[in-house]
């Protein structure tokens, strides 16, 4: 099974050379992978991912990234809980300085993703989202590990953080991009995703969290717990976190402080959407799914680095999660995680012809 994986893994590629003008739909293949502390799969994923992390993490210069001691001090004192899994992974990693400072998850270079997310409880809570970004920097990767006290099953991104994820004791979170210009001192939401679902076990806990955690730039992080409990903490450098009860959350926060970004997104127009059907009369999951699977929630901009890769449905009664394509579906659970392979064909809108 390990060299299966390890070459399932090693076939995976990005296929940005195929979304040109003219493509209908390109394949994308996702792996599942369950490796309870970092080991022997760790170690190949960096082997594989590092050159083009490595890029992106030094795009603007090696003096742009705070230094080791720095990084290594952010994880000692705001996840103390982690700081064994991140010697590990470092160690793993060939203890290399750039490699342990981009695995930090501390002050990265900034990005934007799109994202759409729900929060459903008819009949039973559930935590739907789309997570749209950039084909070409995108993992594909699903995780189940223990590497403090819980199980958790997540989507990886900068290989040891999460992108979203749910844990043994039913919590689940997704994030948003806050649609706010800017960094600052702070972690790439990655890594806050991986130490809620490590350290908490419902939204009271979560949100505490949230309230102390220094984030890197403007960020939505919705949580839902086993009681139905949810919360949406609206994070940020130079702000002061705002946690709020929302059923209903995309690119923006308590207003629009980026419009270019807002009406390429179209933030506005999918949150009204998502409010609307979230609160329609009769609507039933299945219903609230299929939306995400279509516009205006799902986009197929991959020519503009905003598609929708994946549509996740966070159940934490049953501790699982349904991936959801609008073609196939893929469920992993905690107590049930299928090792292997799953290819889908994302469709692509034609590039915008010159003029």
């Amino acid at each position: 099974m390990l060299d299966r994986l390890r070459d399932a893994i090693g076939r995976r590629r990005r296929p940005a050379a195929e979304t040109g003008p003219g493509a209908a739909s390109v394949p994308l293949t996702f792996v599942a992978v369950s490796e309870r502390q970092p080991g022997d799969l760790f170690q190949r994923r960096f082997e594989l991912g590092w050159p083009s992390y490595h890029t992106w993490f030094l795009q603007a210069g090696d003096s742009s990234r705070p230094s080791y001691v720095a990084c290594r001090e952010a994880i000692r004192t705001h996840m103390p809980e982690l700081v064994t899994t991140y010697e590990r992974v470092v160690e793993l990693a060939g203890g290399g300085d750039a490699a342990a400072r981009m695995l930090s998850c501390w002050c990265p270079p900034p990005y934007q993703a799109g994202c759409s997310q729900a929060v459903f409880s008819r009949p039973a809570p559930v935590l739907v989202r789309n997570y749209d970004y950039d084909l070409a920097r995108f993992e594909g990767v699903i995780t189940r590990t223990m590497y403090a006290d819980r199980v958790v099953v997540g989507m990886s991104d900068c290989l040891w953080g999460l992108l979203d994820g749910i844990n043994d004791a039913g919590l689940a979170v997704s994030i948003a991009f806050g649609g706010r210009r800017g960094s600052g001192p702070g972690f790439g939401i990655q890594l806050v995703v991986r130490y809620l679902l490590e350290t908490c076990t419902s939204v009271a806990e979560a949100a505490v969290a949230l309230a102390r955690l220094p984030v890197h730039q403007a960020y939505n992080v919705t949580v839902l717990d086993a009681l139905g409990e949810s919360v949406t903490g609206f994070l940020g450098p130079g702000r002061e976190p705002a946690l709020q009860r929302m059923e209903a959350v995309t690119n923006h926060q308590e207003q629009i402080d980026w419009e270019e970004y807002a009406a390429t997104t179209a933030t506005r127009e999918r949150e009204a959407h998502l409010t609307a059907l979230v609160h329609a009369p009769g609507i039933e999951l299945e219903g609230v799914v299929r939306s995400f699977l279509e516009p205006p929630l799902y986009a197929n901009g991959f020519h503009s680095g905003f598609g929708t890769l994946y549509t996740a449905v966070y159940r934490p009664l049953e501790a699982c999660v349904d991936y959801r394509w609008p073609t196939s579906h893929w469920r992993q659970s905690i107590g049930s995680f299928v090792e292997g392979e799953h290819t889908v064909g994302l469709s692509v809108a034609p590039e915008p012809a010159l003029v």
